[in-house]
């Protein structure tokens, strides 16, 4: 790809090289990208550093703006889970969430707040408990935000829809010997959990301990949301399960109800209804999985998404 310009700019190693690679519609974004790269950095007066190494569908890097104020320009290919990004960071206006500061839509660019250190939540030397609690004090950040208008985010009951038919296809075309009873009970919740939901908030998405940072305007902020309007029960799965690996440990039911409850306290939510929103999440991630060439990967998935569900038939009594 071109690069001769700023070859430490583009790296074969970036991940966002390699991953977007290996698409024609990936090729053709890496392309164009040093030339969008180009435009915006001079369109905004930027000053920019060699790019951060992370993410698979972004190229992301440090920037000075006119005057020397730090933020960090990042430029998306083209997909649609990137669409609510700018929307979503413009409701919460910095309540939980790092600021955006500038926007070219034509150009998928966002010019957003540098967080600094930036070390991620989940590297973070803290007691698992102690950064589940900081994470739920962003995750009632976020969702206290009105929702911007009408049309600029998905609304999950429709997104689910479609995740439990592609469940349901995958599982029908691929056959990879999973549970096929688990797999129609978690493509059963990803219809009728949506529409069960006390409350439609602006959720995150992806609230992973990743997209949790250490910052300087507050202690930790949240990046890379892949937002939609609705219950708001389905963003905490990914922080109960990935601050360690809780299914690694002697007893995983006992700390993952011990987590979940937690959760729950700090969120003001029904512990049964976030377990039965992670099992739905881990059925479709599992299919998702073995569509990616990586069935077993899956079946592991499906394991945990067992648990999952078991637990939430307990809570729920």
């Amino acid at each position: 790809m071109p690069s001769a310009q700023a070859p430490d700019r583009f790296p074969a190693e970036l991940p966002v090289i390699r991953q977007m690679g290996r698409t024609a519609s990936g090729r053709a974004w890496l392309s164009r990208l040093p030339g969008i790269v180009r435009e915006v950095e001079e369109r905004w007066e930027l000053r920019l550093g060699a790019p951060f190494h992370g993410g698979s569908c972004s190229w992301v890097a440090p920037a000075r703006r006119p005057g020397g104020a730090a933020a960090v320009l990042k430029v998306t290919w083209p997909h649609r889970e990137a669409d609510g990004e700018a929307p979503a960071l413009h409701a919460w206006d910095g309540h939980g969430a790092v600021r955006l500061l500038r926007r070219c839509r034509e150009r998928g660019a966002l010019l957003i707040e540098r967080c600094r250190p930036g070390t991620p939540l989940g590297e973070a030397p803290l007691p698992p408990a102690e950064r589940l609690t900081l994470a739920a004090g962003l995750l009632r950040d976020l969702w206290a935000a009105p929702p911007p208008p009408d049309g600029e985010l998905e609304r999950m009951d429709g997104v689910c829809a479609e995740w439990a038919d592609l469940v349901q296809e995958r599982m029908a075309r691929l056959r990879p010997g999973y549970d096929p009873g688990l797999v129609a009970y978690g493509a059963d919740l990803l219809r009728t959990l949506p529409a069960t939901a006390a409350r439609e908030v602006v959720v995150h998405g992806d609230a992973n301990p990743g997209n949790v940072l250490a910052a300087e305007r507050r202690p930790w902020l949240a990046i890379d949301p892949k937002p939609m309007l609705g219950d708001p029960a389905y963003d905490p799965w990914p922080l109960a399960t990935q601050l360690d690996d809780p299914f690694a440990h002697p007893d995983p039911r006992r700390v993952l109800r011990e987590r979940y409850a937690l959760l729950a306290g700090e969120l003001d939510e029904d512990p049964a209804r976030l377990l039965a929103w992670s099992a739905a999440r881990a059925v479709e991630s599992a299919l998702w999985s073995a569509d990616h060439d990586d069935i077993p990967g899956g079946a592991e998935e499906l394991t945990q998404a067992r648990d999952l569900a078991e637990l939430a038939d307990l809570a729920g009594g």
